[in-house]
């Protein structure tokens, strides 16, 4: 897993797993210390456990309590299927995308 931070926004690139999650939590840590907005832009991630995904929701349920504010970014089909199964799509805030007709 590859964390790269552009101002608010980290973005994840590979496969976003239980041997990752603590990298990502440090990296969404030290983000949110630095902004109260950050977007994780996960369209770089090849595949997803319920570990990492799991990491997101905490992270976005700590963030709100202090005011700040976590959104995740370009979730895949592999990551939306695996946040609808594991029911954290309710505890997450996902990027609407726009439809191109």
């Amino acid at each position: 897993m590859e964390i790269y931070t552009s101002g608010g926004v980290l973005h994840l690139v590979g496969d976003f797993d239980v041997r990752s999650t603590a990298a990502v939590r440090d990296a969404i840590h030290g983000a949110l210390g630095r902004s109260g907005d950050v977007v994780v832009d996960l369209s770089g991630v090849e595949s997803v456990d319920v570990t990492a995904l799991r990491v997101l929701a905490v992270a976005t349920h700590r963030a709100s309590r202090r005011g700040d504010h976590l959104r995740l970014r370009g979730c895949g089909p592999a990551v939306r299927r695996m946040l609808h199964i594991s029911r954290l799509i309710r505890a997450v805030e996902v990027e609407r995308v726009p439809v191109s007709v």
